[in-house]
């Protein structure tokens, strides 16, 4: 058995560190305070320089369309405040129920097949947002997605690569999920230890790979490049290590902590890695007090959001903070939505 496990651990690390270098490498943690106080923490990374980044506030009853042939049609349940990319797809969020979904890379993802498959699409453009739109909790929105009701269908970014991802979210008491797409069926990871997510290998390699540096130490060695699989370690040791609190500042500063820890500095360059990625943002959400904080690594401060002060009644419209081009924002924008026309989901069938 311990010669079994130790071939297969090593073939996962070998696997790990051969597998293709995406352009984008983001990372995601859920810290545990305490006396309730959850917090779960994001870094987007990818090869450009800008990702037309901007952030929306929709509120409940906003009758959405995936945009596609064949579209999936629904109307939301909960207000969300979201970061977009492209004006074209939801990549991260919290709703007003404190569930928090973020959208990470995923080389290996492999979406079901059409053939003939007469179920409505949803581009994974529009994954996040229709979990945020419709689910107050982890728990109900594993029960509804693993009816597969519908067929998640991949997208092409902008810039042309495959748009090929996998979703966690987490809500306010802390459970999470992991929802990945492989060999054309959906492979969900449900439960409140599966708090770190990276991209390549897939999740059920990730956790092995966990375990393995869980039994080294992390007080002893941490593998400290910008692999998926050793960022996937040092977040795992770091935001259990870190102190947890009640306090939702303290709580909020060790997150954006950690996310920093796992960021690939700007400007880093790989010889035989021309692919990995400069993290452009990071996200914080306080989902106990319902509070998104944003910060672009080009901008020196941090900007945030009181869900608890925003409007989401119905009729009161999609609003939008401008971000892109506006570097310099700084500090609390809950007042500083402006009504905006929606924006489509980039979708196969309909290119933004």
């Amino acid at each position: 058995m311990k010669r079994t496990l130790k071939t297969g651990i090593c073939a996962i690390l070998s696997a790990a560190m051969v597998a293709p270098f995406a352009a984008e490498a983001c990372s995601r943690a859920v810290y545990f305070g305490e006396e309730g106080q959850t917090v779960t923490g994001r870094t987007m990374d990818w090869f450009v320089t800008d990702m037309d980044t901007n952030m929306w506030l929709y509120p409940r009853e906003l009758e959405r369309t995936s945009n596609t042939a064949s579209p999936l049609i629904w109307t939301s349940k909960y207000g969300s405040v979201v970061t977009t990319i492209y004006e074209g797809a939801s990549a991260d969020g919290m709703n007003e129920a404190g569930l928090v979904a973020n959208m990470l890379y995923l080389a290996e993802s492999e979406y079901p097949p059409e053939d003939g498959d007469t179920r409505p699409t949803l581009p994974i453009s529009a994954w996040a947002q229709y979990v945020l739109d419709n689910f107050a909790t982890v728990a109900e929105a594993v029960e509804a997605l693993a009816k597969d009701e519908f067929r998640v269908v991949a997208i092409e970014a902008p810039t042309g690569e495959a748009g090929t991802v996998h979703l966690s979210i987490s809500d306010a008491s802390g459970d999470s999920a992991i929802f990945e797409y492989l060999d054309g069926k959906l492979v969900i990871h449900h439960g409140r230890e599966f708090q770190i997510m990276t991209n390549s290998p897939t999740y059920d390699q990730q956790l092995a790979l966990a375990a393995y540096w869980k039994n080294i130490g992390g007080s002893v060695m941490l593998p400290g490049t910008n692999r998926a699989a050793d960022r996937f370690a040092r977040m795992s040791y770091y935001i259990n290590e870190a102190t947890q609190t009640a306090d939702p500042r303290r709580a909020v500063a060790t997150v954006f902590s950690v996310m920093r820890n796992v960021s690939v500095p700007l400007g880093i360059k790989i010889p035989g890695q021309p692919n990995i990625a400069d993290t452009l943002w990071l996200t914080v959400s306080d989902q106990k007090n319902k509070v998104y904080y944003y910060q672009d690594t080009n901008s020196p401060s941090i900007l945030w959001a009181n869900l608890n002060k925003l409007d989401f009644s119905e009729g009161s419209g999609p609003r939008r903070l401008l971000m892109d081009g506006n570097p310099d924002l700084a500090g609390e924008q809950t007042a500083n939505f402006q009504p905006a026309e929606l924006f489509k989901f980039l979708s196969p069938d309909a290119p933004h």
